[in-house]
């Protein structure tokens, strides 16, 4: 039996979080939006290309949650985007009614799947879905890390130019300002990069990652990003449904891990078939670690304003 993979919210990030998934031949997808026609027509029109992509994943768009019904994974991208004139407070407290909403659905009709959070503002919203699904933890998972790591990687191979398998680049923290991307944990072909990039140029490539979203929202005006956060999802739904143990950094619920407890926050985990299957410690310098207390204290805020 095929393995089957839910999106909830068909809009940029969802829809191209499905059509990665059918052109890897991942799963079959089930898109479902409250928007009528919407999910219905891109499932549709992305169905009609499997046949061109030589692949046979089923591709289904829909209102009802009954036909999410027994999903491995449930992948959240709904929430509205922050709109002029709109507070943070009024941005997290609504999206936190979303996945409410949401989460209650989904649970009920996939009491055994994994849930990853891609929803905005990351961390506070897979912390209330931990808290809504009664799931363990291993099975909310935060989407951040992977896209944050990959636009420091991109960025490194594009000054180094090298090709970006070479390069790999750890990023810890939040998702956002706060985020603490380790450039002595960051390598090209296993050399560290401070070794090839000198220290004034790096500090440019560490802002440059942690202004990545904003960067893309700048140039579209309207919209943000949706081709990297929507293939960032993707390598995690690979890694868990091909059990890879893949380490990916992924915003994980803490229970004491890096003297963090009770908060989402971005650390390197291991991911298989269970969901987070270990969370990786690594040592960090005085330095680092205040960095990623104080990107702790941003997600501890966040959680504060909608209680969970």
């Amino acid at each position: 039996m095929r393995k089957k993979v839910t999106i909830v919210g068909s809009g940029n990030v969802g829809a191209t979080a499905a059509h990665w998934i059918a052109s890897k031949e991942l799963a079959d997808v089930v898109l479902i939006d409250i928007i009528e026609g919407v999910p219905q027509g891109k499932a549709l029109d992305l169905l009609e290309a499997m046949p061109i992509e030589k692949r046979d994943s089923y591709i289904l768009g829909t209102n009802d949650y009954a036909d999410t019904a027994n999903s491995d994974i449930v992948i959240i991208t709904a929430g509205i985007p922050r709109k002029p004139g709109m507070s943070r407070d009024d941005l997290l407290n609504t999206n936190h009614k979303i996945m409410k909403d949401v989460v209650a659905k989904a649970v009920q009709h996939s009491p055994n799947c994994i849930l990853i959070i891609v929803s905005n503002p990351l961390d506070a919203m897979a912390q209330a879905a931990y808290k809504m699904s009664g799931f363990p933890r291993e099975r909310v998972i935060g989407m951040a890390g992977v896209l944050d790591s990959a636009r420091f990687r991109a960025f490194i191979a594009d000054e180094l130019k090298v090709s970006v398998e070479n390069v790999t680049a750890f990023v810890l923290g939040g998702h956002g300002d706060t985020m603490v991307p380790l450039p002595r944990y960051s390598t090209v072909a296993g050399i560290p990069i401070t070794e090839l990039i000198a220290s004034e140029r790096l500090a440019q490539l560490v802002q440059r990652t942690r202004d990545g979203g904003a960067e893309i929202v700048k140039y579209l005006k309207t919209g943000s990003a949706y081709y990297a956060p929507s293939a960032a999802t993707t390598e995690m739904v690979e890694a868990i449904l091909k059990d890879k143990k893949k380490i990916l950094p992924c915003a994980v619920y803490l229970e004491g891990e890096y003297g963090i407890k009770g908060l989402y926050v971005g650390v390197p985990a291991k991911l298989g078939s269970k969901g987070i299957e270990q969370i990786i410690q690594i040592k960090l310098t005085a330095e680092e670690q205040a960095a990623l207390n104080k990107s702790a204290d941003a997600v501890k805020e966040l959680v504060g304003v909608i209680g969970v």
